[in-house]
């Protein structure tokens, strides 16, 4: 037989492609416990490590492409649960398990993984409550993303139309389970933003598992909320699912169906907040045409005041004027008795020298006038009084 004798000796090849495929025939896959050692993580993404037990140990290896099933690396000495098949390295004939996949006891890995998420976005300030921006009061159109085969799409469709059916709801599909996950989802806020005509956000997805909600606990997609122009409302799961999108969300909602009813207003109270708003806005305006009335009577009165002061105070200028324009004037010399003399030409006599005997003059006294003829023999002292 071979390997009998040195003659039939195997091939060192042909003995560890043997061993091979006896190893790999003889164990389908299966779960393997231990504790982890020497976990290395090599620079083309593939992750190296042991799973010792007391007494005996295993080496494993996690190719690249299936890290993504694994939230986080694992730590030294944590207690593990390996799922995956045995194989020989042909290189050294080396017994190595290809693990698909990895769990620790409880929520492990999947917990660590979130904590450590959850920790640079909080050292970021992106969990701040301080950042939640309020939802508008009327958002005319609401884009959702999500599956556009989910039972998300039907509740939040649903729920609007029975809200408010001016509310435009737009959806931007994306996948929301497995590896492709986070990327479909950060890319469908991508397109949202560039599109800029969404008054709010909701991205969710239906129940599942932890691992079907895991992409929604992935930093970048945090990061990419985080960034929101606009409101974004995250809808994961149920309402004991708590995802690290919701973290950052500037509102959680426990289903896609609260989310629906938190940010589509009824038509109903719509209607009845502009109803209070016009009447607001009405009973403002009155206001302001009354004050300014007010106002402008007041103006008015002092205006009106100040014009009467005015006017007496001249009133009282021009009475003292008058009287003393009336002092000096000849009609009040009149008054007091004495007469004005003027030929008939209308001369005003001054001197005894302008007249002659027979001479008619005319001769003005208070309250009117007469003729006077002038006589002899009157002494100058007589005919001047």
């Amino acid at each position: 037989m071979p390997g009998d004798t040195a003659a039939t000796a195997f091939p060192v090849d042909d003995l560890a492609r043997l061993v091979r495929t006896m190893v790999q025939g003889s164990f389908p896959p299966l779960w393997v416990a231990g504790e982890v050692s020497q976990f290395t993580r090599h620079r083309n993404g593939h992750w190296y490590f042991t799973l010792k037990g007391r007494d005996a140990s295993l080496r494993c290896v996690l190719w690249a492409s299936n890290t993504w099933r694994v939230p986080t690396a694992p730590e030294e000495g944590m207690q593990v649960a390996a799922f995956g098949q045995f194989d020989v390295f042909i290189g050294r004939t080396d017994l190595q398990f290809i693990v698909r996949n990895l769990e620790a006891a409880g929520d492990g890995l999947w917990r660590k993984a979130f904590d450590e998420v959850k920790g640079r976005l909080a050292a970021d300030g992106l969990l701040d409550e301080s950042r939640r921006r309020p939802l508008p009061f009327f958002p005319r159109r609401v884009a959702v993303i999500t599956s556009p085969d989910g039972a998300a799409l039907h509740d939040v469709i649903s729920v609007a139309r029975r809200r408010n059916p001016l509310v435009e709801v737009i959806l931007v599909p994306a996948v929301v389970q497995g590896e492709e996950a986070p990327r479909s989802l950060r890319l469908a806020l991508d397109r949202c933003y560039r599109w800029g005509q969404a008054d709010v956000i909701i991205i969710g997805r239906g129940g599942g598992s932890r691992e079907d909600l895991w992409g929604f606990n992935d930093e970048k997609l945090a990061r990419k909320v985080a960034d929101s122009p606009v409101p974004i409302v995250s809808a994961v799961g149920h309402e004991v699912d708590i995802t690290i999108c919701d973290l950052v969300a500037d509102f959680r909602a426990p289903t896609p169906s609260a989310a629906a009813e938190k940010v589509v207003p009824l038509l109903s109270d719509m209607q009845r907040e502009t109803r209070r708003l016009a009447q607001r806005l009405a009973d403002a305006a009155t206001w302001r045409i009354e004050e300014k009335r007010r106002r402008l009577e007041s103006i008015a009165r002092r205006a009106s005041s100040a014009s009467q002061g005015l006017v007496s105070r001249h009133r009282m200028t021009l009475a003292g004027l008058s009287g003393r324009l009336h002092a000096l004037s000849p009609l009040a010399t009149l008054e007091r008795g004495y007469a004005v003399v003027t030929q008939m030409d209308g001369e005003l006599v001054r001197s005894r020298t302008q007249v002659t005997v027979g001479d008619t003059v005319r001769v003005r006294v208070n309250d009117g006038q007469f003729q006077a003829r002038v006589e002899p023999g009157a002494p100058p002292d007589t005919l001047l009084s």
